[in-house]
C-alpha cells in the first residue's frame, strides 16, 4: 500500500533534525520504500511518498523521527485504482 504523509518539524527541533536528516540520508525502515520526498521551500516540513505492506517498520520509522518531526499520513491509490472502483460502483 502507498502512504502520503505530510512532516512538520517539532518547534525548536530544526537543527537536530537536519543534522538526523544529513547523518541518516532519511532512509526508511527495511520493509518500506520511500517513492518521493519533497521539502517546503518555507523549511518547515514536506510530503513523503512511502510503500509498505508492514505496518509495523512504518510505525517504527515515525517513532524514530517522533522527536523532531511530526508526521501524518493517508492511504492513497493512484487515478487506475480510484478509476476501477469507482466504475464497479457506477456501473450497476
Amino acid at each position: 500500500m502507498k502512504v502520503m504523509a505530510t512532516w512538520s518539524i517539532r518547534p525548536g527541533a530544526f537543527k537536530e533534525a537536519v543534522k538526523h536528516f544529513l547523518e541518516t540520508g532519511g532512509k526508511p525502515q527495511e520493509g518500506v520504500t520511500i517513492l518521493g520526498r519533497w521539502h517546503r521551500t518555507d523549511l518547515s516540513g514536506g510530503f513523503v511518498l512511502f510503500e509498505s505492506n508492514d505496518p509495523a517498520a512504518m510505525y517504527a520509522g515515525s517513532a524514530a523521527w517522533g522527536p523532531l518531526v511530526e508526521f501524518h499520513g493517508h492511504v492513497v491509490v493512484e487515478d487506475a485504482e480510484a478509476g476501477a472502483a469507482l466504475s464497479k460502483l457506477f456501473s450497476a
